[in-house]
């Protein structure tokens, strides 16, 4: 059977090592902040007026954001208000899988040395219907992509 391209991006999955294993910490409405940019530097030459040389200098990754329901009883919650409230900031490792149609991973991404950076709520209002969404945002040091 031939895959599909390109692949539906609405089924996945976010699993975290060492944060716990509750199924409710692996759904999320949206991510986002998967990302790398190579910084540069600028060189210009002497005598050279036409051009100048850009230079790599190292990759630098954007936070990653996730949003979800708000939920109770979430070991993922813990570790974050964990994180806040004692300041001992305990990195972990975590996989973003993208999904295919029979829920097995297609493409996936591992995430090293994250850690919690912000914890919001959306806006309480009782002239809206809208359902509380809680964003974490964690800070990352790099990924890998596993095809």
């Amino acid at each position: 059977m031939a895959e599909e391209y390109p692949p539906v991006s609405f089924h996945y999955l976010v699993s975290f090592n060492g944060v716990g294993d509750k199924s409710i910490d692996t759904r999320f409405q949206s991510v986002s902040g998967l990302s790398v940019e190579m910084q540069t530097e600028t060189v210009k030459e002497g005598g050279e007026n036409r051009f100048s040389h850009v230079l790599p200098l190292r990759p630098t990754y954007t936070d990653l954001t996730l949003k979800r329901g708000l939920v109770k009883d979430s070991d993922l919650i813990t570790w974050f208000t964990d994180t806040f409230n004692s300041m001992q900031v305990k990195p972990v490792t975590l996989d973003i899988m993208l999904l295919n149609e029979n829920s097995e991973p297609l493409i996936s991404w591992n995430v090293v040395h994250a850690w919690p950076k912000k914890w919001s709520l959306s806006d309480l209002d009782a002239e809206q219907s809208g359902i509380a969404i809680e964003t974490l945002e964690l800070h990352y040091r790099t990924f890998s992509i596993n095809v």
